[in-house]
């Protein structure tokens, strides 16, 4: 079994009680949401890794409705935290899955898109591989796999911000950091993904989408 991954945000950041509360989600929901408008499929299944606190799946659940928005999560204090926030959520906001993306194979056999919210930067590099390993397995020709976060695009500079979160990550764990846009691009295309689109987001993240070939 893959080491469990760490969810993006320190615990003392967290509101108390069972659903939880992180501050990063309430300040990036709108711009993330404006994106998933344009990328994501007009219904059927999207598969959420790494939901964490769960306050993400319950807002796009509700912004779009057409859609089965599947959580998943392979922390028991992220999954508690997202089933009690899905209490408040619409018929198409699912149980919260408990899934590791190191496992194989997942327990979602097939979507209609992957979206994964601050992860790979803050996990294992294998992790990441793990990631698009299942997303491989469960989306088909044309489907997005949709990330967000934090990254190292070549040949542009490097916000100082992001270079001392950088250090900062690595300071707790080494295999930790910001990823190479390049990097794992070569090992999407190697899964059979190809980078369609990226966009600029505030705080110097950025939004990919990557398109099943």
């Amino acid at each position: 079994m893959a080491e469990p991954i760490v969810p993006p945000y320190n615990v003392g950041d967290l509101a108390p009680g069972e659903r939880r509360e992180a501050p990063a989600a309430a300040r990036n929901r709108d711009a993330i949401a404006a994106v998933l408008r344009r990328w994501l499929p007009k219904d059927g299944l999207v598969l959420e890794i790494a939901s964490g606190t769960g306050e993400h799946a319950l807002a796009f659940a509700g912004l779009f409705p057409a859609i089965q928005w599947q959580p998943s999560d392979t922390d028991p204090d992220a999954l508690a935290s997202i089933a009690a926030w899905r209490d408040e959520g619409p018929t198409s906001l699912l149980a919260p899955l408990a899934l590791d993306v190191g496992d194989t194979p997942w327990p979602v056999t097939g979507a209609d898109a992957v979206v994964c919210i601050n992860m790979v930067h803050i996990s294992p590099w294998q992790s990441s591989l793990g990631l698009l390993d299942g997303a491989a397995t469960i989306l088909g020709e044309g489907a997005p796999l949709i990330l967000y976060g934090p990254w190292i695009v070549g040949g542009e500079p490097t916000a100082p911000s992001n270079l001392a979160f950088d250090e900062s990550l690595k300071s707790r764990d080494p295999r930790w950091g910001l990823r190479q846009v390049d990097e794992f691009s070569r090992e999407a295309e190697l899964r059979g993904f190809v980078l369609v689109d990226q966009v600029a987001m505030p705080s110097n993240n950025l939004m990919l989408r990557f398109d099943r070939a």
